[in-house]
């Protein structure tokens, strides 16, 4: 490590003998580059979404034109939106670094400090300086963020969210986003500020501890604040799951559903939780015919006590009202309060209980291969962030504060670093999605994972088509075309 260290040093070193100026326009000509290859790919995924094809033989049967087509309206949407989106923040960006704008807000977090008699705490204007620019970031974004839920989501049917919804919510996210930013920068300025020539080692041990403290209260406390949650109800679904994860001496605490169609008609399901206490989480819209309980309270998904058998008979009566009321009220309308949301269930929509469980089965395969990635850039942060020209390039001559020392590495040194890195990350995943895909054909999930993956795929309005480019540099999942004829061949294997 102590080799590393001293050989990244020395690779770094011409960047102390390159004029500021010619280093900061360098950097943002490096990164302009990158934005046009970016756009670039766009474009040819975006000529893609523009030439009519037909419907693709392994979906003639689910497929109509007419969804075809709508998929593909969809896909040039968003990508229109994208484009336009990715352009404005480019030019902000650049206009914003060229005026000054990352010393300036600096200064001024040091003179709100100073009014206060804070003057050289450095942390502490860390921490002011990250609050200015969340606030800004916030407040230029909610603009983009209203047009794609309420405009582009809302033409194509997707968005399930009321207007007075989506601002209490975006609040709740600022607050909680400054809640939990305070503490844990802190923490990471103070390790870097202490830790010596080797602090990089105990910024990985940080980073690390977060991981896995944010995996254990993420769920539990901080994702109960934003949706419903409800364990999954007793029947054919949870049984297989549970009959599967024993098979599988996966260690299963607990199913739960979440009502993720308060938001979207978009459909996901994911795992979390420590070593012998895993837990499952399915989105109400993946299950096909899914009613949450619409006027119960938020339960707390912790469940750390067995329930009393008075309240097991009376969650008993409510699924079986819940059932009665989903056969007769498929063409009635809710009325719920400004603050609500209208349920707008669509029993077509979702996948079968063995489609389901193919699609947990190929999550188990990544849990079972042990399909996880590390992150070693803080290694070559530790050999660049002491650099003085990186500071005096944007501005910084007098001063050193290792926030920006943070933004410029990561944001502009490292971002041609991070597009390998980030390349090989994409190759990879695409190749434990085959792995995991082969994980459940082995286990005789292979027909329900391809429906599972149709359906999947129709009720997200996926383009089944991509430009081999784009999808090769972009996309961490094989397409559903690459899947469907992935597992095809493992079965006549």
């Amino acid at each position: 490590m102590v080799f590393l260290i001293s050989a990244l040093e020395n690779y770094f070193s011409f960047i102390d003998k390159v004029k500021p100026t010619t280093l900061f326009y360098g950097l943002l000509s490096f990164t302009a580059i990158l934005a046009i290859w970016e756009h670039y790919l766009s474009y040819r995924q975006y000529c893609n979404y523009k030439r009519r094809q037909n419907v693709p033989p392994e979906l003639k049967d689910v497929m109509t034109n007419e969804q075809l087509e709508k998929a593909r309206s969809y896909a040039i949407d968003k990508m229109y939106f994208s484009q336009i989106r990715s352009v404005f923040n480019e030019i902000e960006t650049i206009v914003l670094l060229l005026i000054g704008i990352l010393p300036w807000v600096w200064s001024l977090s040091g003179n709100i400090l100073s009014k206060y008699n804070y003057n050289n705490y450095e942390i502490l204007q860390s921490i002011v300086y990250v609050f200015i620019t969340m606030i800004y970031s916030n407040v230029t974004g909610l603009p983009w963020s209203y047009y794609y839920h309420f405009v582009l989501e809302e033409k194509h049917g997707f968005n399930k969210q009321t207007r007075a919804f989506f601002i209490k919510d975006t609040i709740k996210k600022l607050l909680l986003t400054l809640v939990l930013t305070v503490p844990i920068l802190s923490l990471l300025l103070k390790i870097i500020q202490i830790g010596g020539d080797y602090f990089f080692v105990y910024v990985w041990l940080f980073i690390t501890t977060m991981s896995l403290v944010f995996t254990f209260i993420y769920p539990n406390y901080i994702a109960p604040l934003f949706d419903r949650y409800e364990p999954l109800r007793e029947g054919e679904l949870r049984s297989s799951i549970e009959q599967l994860a024993e098979k599988l001496k996966f260690p299963l605490a607990k199913i739960y559903v979440v009502e993720g169609s308060v938001r979207s008609a978009h459909s996901n399901a994911y795992f979390y939780g420590f070593f012998k206490a895993k837990r499952i989480v399915l989105y109400d819209t993946l299950i096909k015919g899914y009613s949450t309980h619409k006027n119960k309270d938020k339960i707390d998904i912790t469940d750390k006590e067995d329930k009393s058998n008075e309240t097991i008979q009376k969650e008993h009566d409510e699924e079986n009202s819940t059932l009665m009321h989903r056969k007769i009220s498929d063409n009635i309308n809710n009325i719920v309060n400004e603050d609500e949301q209208p349920v707008k269930k669509k029993l077509d929509k979702g996948c079968e209980s063995d489609e389901v469980l193919a699609v947990l089965c190929h999550e188990f395969g990544h849990w079972s291969m042990n399909h996880n990635i590390i992150n070693l850039l803080f290694v070559i942060f530790a050999a660049l962030f002491k650099r003085p020209g990186l500071y005096a390039a944007f501005g910084f001559t007098q001063t050193r504060p290792i926030l920006i020392g943070l933004l410029i590495i990561f944001q502009y040194v490292l971002t041609f670093y991070s597009e390998i890195f980030q390349f090989a990350l994409t190759v990879l995943s695409r190749r434990f999605e085959f792995q995991a895909d082969n994980f459940a054909v082995k286990l005789n999930h292979g027909e329900p994972l391809g429906r599972a993956l149709i359906k999947l795929q129709m009720d997200n309005m996926t383009y089944p088509y991509s430009d081999y480019l784009y999808a090769t540099y972009h996309y961490s999942h094989p397409t559903v075309l690459e899947r469907m004829k992935a597992i095809k061949t493992i079965k006549q294997n």
